[in-house]
């Protein structure tokens, strides 16, 4: 459903966003408010080896951090309800440059703690009056070897102003400055082969289409390589530059020591990937044979093997169906996404200006807020318990857990969001009886491994070569990374796909890849995902006790150890194993309904 004007959406499918201010003028008061309150985190720099000082401080640095967090919530959610509202737009602005001033002025904090000797870390750790400030203590402690003094601090911190705009850089190259093509169909229809048509394109059923839009797409990307290698590599000696500089030996064991995750787990997957690659090339074969083609190629990825299964569904129809799948997850967690619909946490539809995309997001103390672009087909039911997912995760979090220790780490944030897909999959899986559909969704779960596990495992697998050849000081240039990313799409694909030319350049249009090392947590995330549903499923009441602990730890220990709470320990081989277990058995199944 469309609407044109958000005034003719009914109210029930629109946030409530005077749940966290009344008003833009109760913003504006609390903005002016706390831009003198910040100020007083001055007030205890060089005091801090003081007990009650150093208390005082901590009380008062997240008091402060509260309220920030409260005025960008307000700002981002009313900011993406019309991007085109400039009054909105500025809002965020403003609360941008309060937080750059909040971080100068907390920015001794850090150095001054890490200056205090182990024992008297120790001391405040142990000291019950700190009990909601140990989780920051022992990462300070922990990353003492890597601070460095308040003046080095001060200077990396201006070095960052200059140094984080490769990204930049690059969302201009990739938004403003590319000239999309334009190609056509064999009845001469015209396509312009933007970032979102090129997905829709090579999603359809028009073969010679999907190809000139391929070609044509990455021509795009061909004519400003050298630009683009350019941007990258200074990214990637920006990377390098902070991990020396901070005395670690190399990009990925600073990404992955700030993040508490061991290298271990980084091993694992790119381990398991390479052992179990032949499932996906046994997919490949399988693609290849259905479409009936001599050779499969890259622009035939994204097209479905299975005849068009349309389902069409509304959103009342798609919540009652999101209720329904989730019952394994128990009455209260059933009951909680009831309570979702009804007070208003989903803003459902798309209308001109909004934002694109969906996700989860919320401040302390207030439920999370759900952005949609609902369409009524089963992608976007997918994508409503997906986010749902998320906001109950936040919810959870920040219900059981003091606002210190609330925020889960990013490498836990993608669990409880396919957790819910997955439960989804299984349910109708379980309850269709339509054989067409069957298929239709045994491939879209075999998708996601493609997509979701083994593409994204490949991008890692990329930047963790890219930032090795730096390490040793070998360029980067458009030809040395085209090779290196070509012959990872040959080894990820396998024989029965041809690895075509333009595939080389992919590695140009990823914009994760300028923040390092993100995107194996998509991976890690359904891996754990696929090894937490099926175990609730299999498991019962024993399991989601263990699991709605998981949601509701929020930050209050380290990752690896929350995720164990949920029986899965990636530090082992075994929820890899797992999780292809599951792959191998989806596309058997399959292949057995595809004869």
């Amino acid at each position: 459903m469309n609407y044109t004007d958000r005034k003719d959406i009914p109210e029930k499918y629109t946030w409530d966003l005077t749940l966290v201010f009344p008003s833009k003028e109760a913003w504006d008061e609390e903005y002016n408010k706390l831009s003198e309150d910040i100020k007083a985190i001055s007030d205890y720099k060089g005091k801090l080896a003081d007990r009650d000082n150093a208390l005082a401080l901590l009380r008062v640095y997240y008091g402060l951090e509260k309220r920030v967090e409260k005025l960008y919530d307000y700002a981002a959610r009313i900011s993406d309800l019309d991007t085109r509202d400039t009054e909105n737009s500025a809002l965020v602005d403003r609360i941008s440059f309060l937080l750059n001033n909040y971080s100068t002025y907390a920015s001794y904090i850090e150095p001054e703690f890490t200056s205090l000797s182990n024992e008297q870390l120790d001391a405040y750790i142990a000291d019950k009056d700190f009990e909601n400030y140990t989780r920051m203590l022992s990462s300070i402690k922990k990353t003492k070897a890597h601070v460095l003094s308040e003046k080095e601090e001060e200077l990396m911190a201006m070095a960052g102003g200059a140094l984080g705009r490769y990204s930049n850089i690059f969302k201009m190259i990739n938004n403003a400055d590319i000239k999309f093509p334009t190609v056509k169909d064999e009845n001469g229809k015209e396509y312009i082969v933007t970032h979102g048509a090129y997905g829709l394109i090579l999603a359809g059923n028009d073969r010679n289409l999907r190809e000139k839009a391929f070609k044509a797409y990455y021509q795009v990307f061909r004519n400003n390589l050298n630009t683009i290698a350019a941007t990258y590599s200074g990214n990637v000696k920006k990377d390098w530059f902070y991990a020396k500089a901070r005395k670690y030996n190399s990009c990925l064991e600073k990404a992955l020591e700030n993040e508490e995750v061991p290298k271990s787990v980084y091993d694992n997957l790119i381990n398991a990937i390479h052992t179990y690659n032949p499932i996906m090339h046994d997919y490949m074969k399988l693609r290849r044979d259905v479409m009936g083609y001599d050779e499969l190629h890259m622009w035939d990825m994204h097209t479905s093997i299975v005849d068009n299964c349309e389902v069409k569904m509304g959103i009342e129809e798609a919540q009652e169906l999101v209720i329904k799948a989730l019952a394994p997850l128990g009455e209260d967690y059933q009951n909680l996404l009831k309570t979702a619909f009804a007070d208003r946490w989903c803003d459902v539809y798309e209308t001109p200006g909004k934002r694109s995309g969906a996700y989860s997001s919320g401040a302390y103390g207030r439920h999370p807020y759900v952005l949609l672009n609902y369409q009524e087909n089963l992608d976007n039911v997918f994508t409503l318990a997906h986010e749902l997912g998320h906001a109950m995760h936040s919810y959870k979090s920040n219900n059981a857990q003091c606002y210190e220790k609330a925020s889960y780490k990013i490498f836990l944030a993608e669990i409880a969001s396919t957790t819910n897909e997955v439960l989804l999959l299984k349910y109708l899986l379980s309850t269709t009886k339509d054989e067409n559909m069957k298929k239709m969704l045994l491939a879209h779960y075999v998708d996601m491994f493609r997509t979701t596990i083994f593409r994204q495992s490949m991008f890692a697998e990329f930047e963790q070569i890219a930032h090795a050849m730096e390490e040793n000081g070998e360029p980067l240039t458009s030809k040395s990374l085209s090779d290196k990313y070509y012959e990872l799409n040959k080894q990820y694909y396998g024989p029965y796909v041809v690895s075509d030319e333009d595939i080389a350049i992919e590695w140009a249009r990823i914009p994760h890849f300028y923040t390092p090392f993100y995107v194996y947590k998509y991976s890690t995330g359904l891996i754990s995902a696929i090894c937490i549903a099926n175990k609730i499923l299999q498991e019962g009441q024993p399991m989601v006790d263990k699991y709605m602990k998981f949601l509701s730890a929020g930050d209050c220990m380290e990752p690896i150890e929350i995720l164990k709470m949920a029986d899965v320990d990636l530090t082992t081989s075994a929820p890899f194993d797992f999780a292809f277990g599951e792959l191998k058995k989806a596309l058997e199944e399959l292949k057995g309904l595809m004869k």
